[in-house]
């Protein structure tokens, strides 16, 4: 049960945030293991870095839900998109990732805007991390090209 002083929205946002993020670890293991099965096995190591990377992300989402007193419940949780090349793959790992900064960027201007400090930096952490995968992903590209 949640705690009464918590904003129902910021909630709203954490569970989201978890099947995001879930989302992510799934996408990423499975470009992995797709990447390997046709020998990339370069990028399909980094991809399995991002995903672990993603999984600490959503173990940090389900740490401040429980602190909030709230199930952590990752309702949403999408399929892995597929493509059928290499550039295929990584985009549509960057949509995904780009899903995820717009979504923290409004959790962050939400907490801001109630004056909730606590949950504006714990959201503007997780932004920070994801414009560094956005990065990765953008170097991997850049790479193949």
């Amino acid at each position: 049960m949640a705690y009464t002083d918590t904003d129902p929205k910021v909630l709203g946002f954490l569970g989201r945030a978890l099947s995001l993020e879930m989302t992510a670890v799934q996408q990423y293991l499975t470009l992995s293991r797709l990447l390997k099965l046709r020998g990339f096995d370069e990028i399909a190591d980094k991809f399995k870095h991002e995903a672990q990377e993603e999984m600490a992300h959503a173990d940090r989402i389900i740490g401040r839900m429980l602190v909030l007193g709230v199930a952590p419940a990752a309702t949403q949780l999408r399929s892995a998109q597929l493509g059928d090349s290499l550039p295929a793959l990584i985009n549509s790992a960057q949509a995904l990732e780009s899903e995820i900064l717009s979504f923290y960027q409004q959790a962050v201007n939400h907490c801001a805007h109630i004056n909730d400090f606590d949950n504006r930096l714990f959201f503007e952490q997780l932004l920070q991390e994801e414009r560094e995968h956005v990065g990765a992903l953008d170097d991997i590209l850049a790479k193949l090209q």
